[in-house]
């Protein structure tokens, strides 16, 4: 009987779905990645370390890691996909100059000195033009996960690299044509057929916009009405694969796909739920995709070409770093943001096996070639966040450009206001209104540029400087104004105000209650918390809400004013902890 069992025990085994790679692949993230990031290390490079690990080159657990790969680029996919559905069109539309312009300009730079490499090496041009074009196409997934690792996603700087990133997806396709154009006996490829090509890539992002515009808002708003929530993941996922599957089919980008699919359905109003729904299967796979290249770096191929790979990984970084770095610089970006572009974008990109198995099978180069250019774009890869790391702990951080802005100089008004962040404009309109005089300074130096289109005249000038505040005019002032959103920083003007200039009256905007207690000692003149008076607006409008008599909501505001006034006086003198019986409490017996 114990034979029996056991015997129908191997066969379940044998026949039954293996979890032990599964298992292997989630073991090592879940112990890699938060070890890295522990060490400052970066999680992208904690799944680089596993998959390398657990590869065919360290303890052998798996052997096929192109298999992983295949799987894994949906993570990229549905990556693309999430950004999509940030990026509405009309947002899409204003990046037109940076994606056409910014993006084609680094591109064919880059191209232009990566090529250069091979020819040096003694290479033919096409096979050099191959090497180099496949490492300026670079890692969508790599470059992604540190914006959004470094928060820059939303920033000027992050969507610059986005934009490029976005060209050189479109780039692929002509690229793809010119290999075959390359390769020997490519001319006989008529022009018909290459026109054909196009028209295929072109009528499927068309049947694609076609399809975003007028099919997926009503589909999703009627399966909606089912309530059935795994319904609506399922269409999600169909969505973004389908996608990438007809940018597949038409010889363009599953990235790219899976990119205006998001772009689409950006303004919809599934695209929260839709976010939340590919969000973990987006997470689980781009860690897979960078385990899968962790795997993928061939250590055999490495150590038989050290001498070759160790060069052209060196010059192709340090090249394409120069193009990065010279093409920022001409579009006037910032020295601090052109080095951080071309540090993360230094590396070969995944599009890049795509362009050299192109390649291979055309006869420009041969498997071998190809192996050590794979071995080369994967190595690179791994650098890339090393390299992020020495970025941010050993180059100091660049101050901000001041080209082209004013430095105040002997200013006269009435009143200094500093700090023109969301707080300081909303101060200053009905000052301007009642047209009293402003001066206006502050450090932010995008926000000095913009208000310029608002019709304001800010100055460059640091309020915790004496000298700035003299050129200022604070001296002059009537009245100083401080807006600024740090609270340390408003702590450091306040006291040299006080400390220069102890007749000026002085308004203050406070962090919060023990912030504004803090400015109460400093003796400012007025202080108000930055969200009080919106908080009891809301609550005002939300006692109406409940039909409570106007009445009695009038009485209840000025009680709760009275209260934190007779709190602030309180703490002010004491601790923030000596009014709590001021306080409405929602615990029973609180308000006894």
């Amino acid at each position: 009987m114990a034979v029996e069992t056991a015997s129908h025990a191997a066969e379940a085994t044998a026949h039954g779905f293996d979890l032990l790679p599964i298992v292997v692949l989630l073991a090592a993230a879940v112990v890699a990645v938060p070890l890295f990031k522990r060490l400052g290390l970066g999680s992208v490079l904690g799944y680089l370390a596993a998959g390398l690990a657990i590869g065919p080159f360290g303890i052998g657990l798996f052997s096929d890691p192109q298999a992983i790969l295949h799987v894994a680029e949906l993570g990229v996919v549905m990556f693309l996909f999430v950004i999509g559905l940030e990026m509405q069109p009309s947002r899409l539309w204003a990046m037109r100059g940076e994606i056409f312009g910014l993006g084609l300009a680094q591109v064919g730079i880059a191209m232009g000195l990566l090529t250069c490499v091979g020819l040096v090496l003694g290479y033919p041009v096409a096979v050099s033009f191959v090497a180099g074009t496949g490492f300026v196409l670079t890692s969508t997934a790599i470059a992604m996960q540190m914006l959004d690792e470094r928060n820059a996603l939303g920033q000027p700087r992050g969507r610059r690299v986005v934009a490029i990133l976005l060209l050189e997806d479109l780039a692929i396709v002509p690229l793809l044509a010119l290999v075959a154009f390359l390769a020997p006996g490519g001319e006989a490829v008529s022009t018909a057929d290459r026109f054909v090509a196009i028209a295929i890539g072109i009528g499927a992002i068309l049947g694609l916009i076609v399809a975003g515009r007028y099919l997926l808002d009503p589909m999703f708003r009627l399966l909606g009405r089912t309530k059935a929530r795994e319904v609506m993941t399922a269409a999600a996922l169909l969505v973004v694969l389908g996608s990438a599957l007809l940018m597949q089919l038409a010889g363009l980008s599953m990235a790219m796909g899976a990119f205006l699919a998001g772009v689409l359905l950006s303004e919809s109003s599934f695209r929260h739920q839709l976010e939340a729904d590919v969000e973990p299967f987006r997470g689980v796979l781009l860690g897979l995709f960078f385990l899968g290249v962790g795997m993928a770096l061939d250590l055999d191929i490495v150590a038989a070409n050290a001498g070759l790979i160790a060069i052209s990984v060196v010059a192709y970084i340090i090249l394409k770093m120069i193009a990065i770095y010279g093409v920022a610089r001409l579009f006037k970006h910032e020295r601090g943001e052109a080095i951080e572009r071309a540090v993360l974008m230094a590396q070969g990109g995944e599009f890049a096996f795509v362009l050299y198995a192109a390649a291979v099978g055309v006869g420009i180069i041969d498997a071998e070639a190809n192996a050590i250019l794979t071995a080369i774009i994967i190595v690179s890869m791994v650098l890339t966040p090393i390299m992020v790391i020495l970025h941010d702990r050993f180059l100091p951080k660049v101050a901000p450009s001041i080209e082209g802005l004013e430095i105040p100089h002997d200013l006269r008004a009435s009143v200094l206001l500093i700090g023109f962040g969301r707080f300081g404009q909303i101060v200053s309109q009905p000052l301007i209104a009642q047209n009293c005089s402003l001066s206006l300074i502050d450090t932010d130096t995008i926000a000095i540029r913009e208000a310029e289109a608002f019709g304001f005249k800010i100055y460059y000038g640091d309020g915790t400087r004496l000298d700035i505040l003299h050129a200022a005019g604070a001296h002059a002032a009537k009245l100083i104004v401080v807006a600024v959103d740090d609270r340390e920083t408003s702590n450091r003007i306040v006291e040299l105000i006080r400390a220069e200039f102890p007749n000026t009256r002085l308004f203050v905007r406070a962090f919060d209650r023990e912030h504004a207690a803090e400015l109460n000692r400093a003796g400012v003149t007025y202080q108000i918390r930055e969200t009080f008076e919106s908080a009891l607006l809301l609550a005002e409008e939300a006692l109406r809400a409940m039909e409570v008599d106007e009445e009695t909501i009038a009485d209840l505001m000025e009680d709760t004013r009275r209260r934190d006034a007779e709190r602030l006086i309180i703490e002010t003198a004491e601790d923030i902890y000596a009014s709590r019986h001021l306080i409405r409490g929602n615990m029973p017996g609180a308000n006894s």
